[in-house]
C-alpha cells in the first residue's frame, strides 16, 4: 500500500538521521517536509533534493513570526524556483500559549499569503485557538487564495469544513482521529467531501493511538488512513487513490515534476 504524508517535519532535531528514515519509508508514495522557520525550510529543501519521493514547503510558523524578515521572504522567493518546493507553509495563527501578539502573527501570516499568491503556490495553514480571528483574515484576503491550500491537522468542527472547502482548501487529518473518544475529528472526516480529503502525520508530533508514547514517523500515516477508511466505509486502497489525486490537485508542482 502506498500512503501519502502531506505534512511531516523530518528536520526536527528529535530525528537523528532523516536520510535513514526516508530510506525505510517502504509504504510511503510521497511525503512533504514542511518548514516552520527559516532553518527548517532550507534544510527541508536540502532533504527533498536528495530523494525522489520527498517534497517540501517553505514557511515561518506563527510561534516564530518575529523572525520573519523581508530578506527571508526574498530568499523563500528564490528557493521556490526549485521544483521540489510545492507550497508555502506552515503559516497561520496560534493563540494557545501566552505572550503572543495577534498583530505580529497576522502580519507574518498575510505577508506569506502574499508570497504564495505571487509564486502561484498553495498555502498550508496552521490554526490553533484562533478560529474566528483566522477565518476573518481568510475571508478578507480571499484574493490571495487563488492557488488553494490545506487546513493542516484539522481540528475544527464538522460544520466549518464547508467554510474552508468553499475557500478552496483541502482538509488534512492526522493522528488525533485515531484517539479514543475523538468524536469531533470523526464527524469532520464524515463531513469532508472525498475530493477535499488528505492524510498526514505532523510527525514527530501527534503519534497515532497504535503507537502512542513513541516518536511519530511518516510510516504511521497508515494508521490515519485506516481510520479514515473505516469512518468513510470505503477501502483503504480506494481512499489512498483519492488522497493521491487530491494531493496532486492542490500541490500542482508535484504532478508537473
Amino acid at each position: 500500500m502506498n500512503y501519502i504524508d502531506t505534512h511531516c517535519h523530518l528536520t526536527d532535531n528529535r530525528y537523528k538521521n532523516a536520510d535513514e528514515i526516508i530510506k525505510n519509508l517502504n509504504n510511503i508514495k510521497l511525503a512533504i517536509c514542511v518548514g516552520y522557520d527559516y532553518q527548517s525550510s532550507v534544510k527541508g529543501l536540502e532533504i527533498a533534493k536528495k530523494h525522489d519521493n520527498i517534497y517540501c514547503a517553505l514557511g515561518v510558523h506563527p510561534h516564530d513570526c518575529k523572525t520573519l524578515t523581508t530578506k527571508i521572504l526574498d530568499e523563500f522567493k528564490e528557493l521556490s524556483n526549485n521544483k521540489k518546493v510545492v507550497a508555502i507553509g506552515e503559516i497561520g495563527l496560534d493563540f494557545h500559549y501566552p505572550g503572543f501578539s495577534k498583530t505580529e502573527q497576522e502580519n507574518a501570516f498575510i505577508k506569506q499569503m502574499e508570497l504564495a499568491d505571487f509564486l502561484s503556490l498553495p498555502v498550508i495553514i496552521h490554526s490553533r485557538d484562533c478560529t474566528e480571528y483566522l477565518n476573518n483574515i481568510l475571508v478578507k484576503n480571499k484574493h490571495l487564495l487563488n492557488n488553494g491550500g490545506v487546513m493542516h491537522c484539522y481540528s475544527e468542527s464538522a460544520e466549518l469544513v464547508k467554510f474552508y472547502t468553499n475557500l478552496g482548501f483541502k482538509i488534512s487529518f492526522a493522528g488525533p482521529i485515531t484517539y479514543a473518544g475523538a468524536k469531533v475529528p470523526v464527524l469532520a472526516v464524515q463531513n469532508t467531501p472525498l475530493d477535499k480529503i488528505l492524510s498526514e502525520t505532523d510527525c514527530p508530533y501527534l503519534t497515532p493511538q497504535e503507537k502512542r508514547g513513541e516518536l511519530n514517523y511518516p510510516n504511521y500515516v497508515e494508521f490515519v488512513v485506516k481510520k479514515m477508511a473505516a469512518i468513510l466505509k470505503i477501502s483503504e486502497n480506494m481512499l489512498n487513490g483519492i488522497i493521491y489525486k487530491n494531493t496532486l490537485d492542490v500541490f500542482k508542482k508535484i504532478g508537473a515534476n
